[in-house]
Order: structure tokens, then sequence, then C-alpha cells
């Protein structure tokens, strides 16, 4: 919900980097001030070098999810033994390293698998009341350490403190969803055959391998942990690498609610490690949210392992104003829709859709409000802009707006960072974005918003349509029936009227295109990872 750069740190010794071994990309910035040799044949994120090193920026695509889909090329063997990934916790309103955390060995990486594997014999049989009773206590001690979580978030990534206890809230209260609902979405389902009885049951599947992103450190675990654990599966969880300090936080809580060993365990492990364990035969499934790209690696690499998988990889949703809406309700869900989490949310409104007859007015008070914006640190709460969640993720973005303008589009407000420390992007709106212009069809993960007038109802729903994305969108106007035939015209696989309100655990979230497939939370949430089996019992004879 990067679903959604995070900072991987290579470190490597005895060659030299060069700018031909670097893939020429419109989105890659190369910063070659190093002596070492490291080549890349496919880049989802951006990789960082120490400290003591100038940064390599290569950046390709959907910034927000984790660069599992990353390997290099070359002498592979000799640069796996070379090279390590780091996991490290760097602040991003002023550029500080907090902590770093070094990938665990293949044999500590074993010991989690075979525990995860043992644990998962036992929890598979453990009854939903006692399940039930571990993942209540896990919601009960987050909202007790509401403040301590919410803070490792906004130093991990960035988060306006305010959001980030908001995000700690909704996560318990998943967790709490599905501890108290489980047991009712899970029942045996009658059915009906024309001869004796059958029924549909629910079991669980085994050992789930999840790759999370770092725009909702807690709430895409929460999101993932709730329905699988009480479904009896047991979670090895491979958190982005730039929130290391929430990956231990929401390990922990689970582990001091009782949880068993290896029934939740976080993993920092290296991309090979992650490709090894997706083919070990004791993982059962893969949930990924991440980019486009992370997507169709993980899944290719599950689908050649014959093993079920879930992808959210992001969106490009349209935000419809009908000339009837209401402006002044529509303004501040436009403000809302695309500025929260400082616009790096997959479901975020970035395509402003809006009919002819209102469109000037809607644009005067959209870039009144947006402009009205200032930054400032992500702890205090009176800050109304909070930093983009690295460094990397600020120059990905400002590249994007720059390749978007080069191509013809125009910046109306914004474009541009803020002159001050921290990874500031101004609030910017971009008009005349053709088809031919590659923003077109991108995703802008952070405060930049598109805008395009239409002439009437059916070219908003033809426009939205033209994407290839299908996460959510919404549409305003006083016309509820209205809306909810337009909504019914958009293909994604959430929409909203006259809101966009996905805050709710009762709620299933994904979508169809490149956004992914498969869904997470509400009853469909928690059937992703379970096996359907049918049995059925009838006094009949053979056939002749």
């Amino acid at each position: 919900m990067f679903p959604r750069v995070p900072s991987i740190h290579i470190l490597c010794s005895q060659t030299v980097i060069t700018e031909s071994n670097l893939p020429q990309s419109r989105t890659t910035d190369k910063k070659l001030l190093i002596s070492r040799r490291f080549t890349f044949d496919n880049i989802l994120g951006a990789y960082e070098l120490p400290l003591l090193m100038q940064p390599i920026r290569a950046l390709q695509g959907d910034h927000r999810g984790d660069t599992t889909g990353f390997r290099p090329s070359g002498s592979a063997s000799a640069l796996n033994e070379e090279c390590t990934m780091t996991y490290q916790s760097t602040n991003p309103f002023d550029g500080k390293v907090l902590k770093t955390f070094p990938t665990i060995t293949d044999a500590h990486l074993e010991t989690a698998v075979a525990t995860a594997a043992t644990c998962y014999e036992t929890w598979r049989h453990t009854s939903y009341t006692d399940r039930g009773k571990i993942i209540h206590k896990a919601a009960e001690l987050m909202r007790a350490k509401v403040d301590v979580f919410a803070k490792a978030m906004t130093l991990d990534m960035g988060k306006r403190i305010s959001e980030a206890r908001g995000e700690v809230q909704f996560s318990a209260d998943i967790l709490d969803y599905y501890a108290k609902n489980a047991e009712t979405f899970l029942a045996p389902t009658k059915l009906n055959p024309k001869v004796g009885k059958a029924h549909m049951e629910s079991s669980p599947m085994g050992v789930i391998f999840c790759v999370e992103p770092w725009n909702f450190p807690y709430y895409q675990l929460a999101r993932v942990a709730g329905p699988h654990l009480m479904a009896g599966n047991v979670l090895l969880v491979k958190h982005a690498a730039n929130v290391p300090q929430c990956a231990i936080l929401f390990e922990e809580v689970l582990t001091e609610a009782g949880a068993p060993a290896g029934l939740y365990t976080n993993l920092f492990i290296s991309h090979d490690q992650s490709n090894k364990l997706i083919d070990d035969p004791r993982i059962k499934g893969v949930a990924l949210t991440g980019s486009v790209d992370a997507g169709k690696t993980i899944a290719a690499r599950a689908g050649k392992n014959v093993k079920i998988s879930s992808m959210e990889l992001g969106g490009s949703d349209a935000f419809i104003v009908l000339e009837d809406a209401d402006l002044e309700h529509t303004i501040k869900w436009a403000v809302w829709g695309r500025m929260y989490n400082t616009g790096q949310t997959c479901c975020a409104a970035k395509r402003f859709i809006v009919v002819d007859a209102i469109a000037d007015k809607f644009l005067d008070k959209f870039q009144a409000a947006l402009s009205a914006l200032t930054p400032g640190d992500p702890l205090d709460e009176k800050t109304a802009l909070g930093p983009l969640s690295s460094e990397g993720a600020l120059v990905g973005l400002l590249k994007q707006v720059d390749s978007a303008v080069a191509h013809g589009a125009k910046v109306i407000i914004g474009g541009k960072r803020f002159n001050q420390r921290g990874a500031f992007m101004q609030p910017t709106i971009l008009t005349d974005v053709k088809p031919d212009n590659p923003a077109f069809r991108d995703e802008f993960f952070g405060p930049v918003a598109m805008f395009f007038r239409v002439k009437d109802e059916a070219a908003a729903i033809a426009l939205a349509n033209d994407s290839d994305f299908g996460l959510g969108g919404s549409v305003f106007t006083k016309d509820v029936v209205r809306g909810l035939k337009v909504a019914s015209a958009v293909e994604t696989g959430m929409m909203f009227v006259n809101n966009i309100s996905w805050s709710d655990a009762e709620l299933p979230f994904g979508g169809i295109k490149n956004s992914g497939y498969g869904r997470e939370l509400g009853d469909m949430g928690i059937q992703e990872f379970v096996n359907k089996k049918l049995v059925r019992t009838a006094d009949m004879s053979a056939p002749v």
C-alpha cells in the first residue's frame, strides 16, 4: 500500500568503477569518484557506497520497493565474495548515519529457515484462539509503544511523526482484525452437490517468504503478518535495507507477545540469499510489495519453482474531478491524496484529470494549497512537509521531472529541491504531459502531480484507463450514482467516490495490470496463502 529508494551499501575491493560499466538510462545519475569497479545488469534502486566513498546512484523505475531484483553481472561468484549488502538507517532530514547492520551468513540463514520449518509443524495445529492471543498481544504492545515505533520510522525514512503514529495504530488495528476474524474467514464452506455432501476447507501452506518496502515500514509488515500468521503459516521477512530499526522492532514485538521461535523472522539478507530462499523447497509462497521490475524478477523466480506468489507493484492513480464536484471538499482530498507520506504512497493520487468546465478553478486552488506547504523536521509536530526517504530518492525524482520537461511538460510550481539540508522536494505540478512523454507512463513516487484537462466524463474515463498501472483511483462528483458509474468504468483494483480513504483493515487492497496481482487485507487477504481443499462424501457406485 510501496507496496514503493533504499540505501543499499555495496562494499567492494580490488577493482575500478568506470562509467562504461553502468547502463545508459534516462534516470541514471553517475557520480563516479571512487577507485573500484562494479557492473550492473538490473538496477532497481539506489546503491550507495560507504561514507569514505562518493555515492553511485543508479535509479530506474519505481523507487519505493526493495531492490530484490538486483544481481551483479560479470564474474558473479567473485563479486558475491567481494561484496556485502549492508542494512543501514540514515536520517533523511540531516543525512546522518544512525545504525548499520551487516547481512547474515549463509549458516545463520539456514538456521532461520530450519527453525521456521520446525515452528510451522506446531503452529499449523495451534488453535485460532491461541494464535489470536499472541497476535492480539502484539497489537497491544504496539499501541503501548507507539512513540518508540513512530520515532524509529521517522528516523529511518523521514515520515512526519504524526503520520508515523497513525501508521503504528493502523498496523495494530490490522493485527487485531485478523486475531478476531481469522477463524470466521477460514471456516469450512458448505457446497451443494447433486449427490452426497461437500465442503471447502482451508489449511495453511507453510513457510512464506515476504519482501517488503520502506514507505510504510510497519503497515506493510502487519498486512502480511496479521492474516498469514493467523492462517497458520510462518513468515521469513526481508525488509527494505533503509528501515532496519523498524524491521527489528516489529520482530521484537511479536517475540515479546509470546511468538515461538521461527514464527516471524526478520532477515538481513543479500539478493543472492533472497534468490536462494525462493528456490528452497521449504518455502511455499512468496509475497512482494515493490517495484514493477522487482516484481517481474521475483514472480518469475517463484513461477520457475511453481510457487504461489502475490505482487503489489505500485500505481499511477487517477483523481477524476467532474464539473459538479464540491471544489472545497475535492481540493482537501487532492492535497492529502498527493502529499500524504510526502507523496511516497503506491495508491496516492498522481494523475489529476479534471473536466474543462472546472479545471481552471481546481488548478488555482490546488496550486495555492501545495505552495503553502513548507518543509521542516519530521519529528516536529508542526511540520507540514517532510523529506523524501533518502537523498537517492530525491535525486531520482528530480531527474524524472527534468526528463518530463525535456519531453515537453511544463512545470507550474516546484520542480526543484528546497535550498536547505535534507532530502526535501518542492511540491510540483506538471502540465502538458503528452502520451509520447515518458512521464505519461511513469509513476512519480514523491510530491509531483500531473494535471490533465479533459472535455467531459467520457474523456476522463478514457484517460484514466490509458495507463500501464491499475491499482486505485478516485472520482469526485455531487452525484453519487454518477460517481459509482465512473468507478465501475475505470480499470483498477480499487476506486473511491468522493474520498481516497483506503486505511481500513476490512477493505481488500490490490490492483491489476502492472500494479500486480493478489489482494491483501479484508477477508480476501487471508486467502492468498492457504490451501482450499474440496472434501466430498457420497454413497454412490463407480460408473460402469
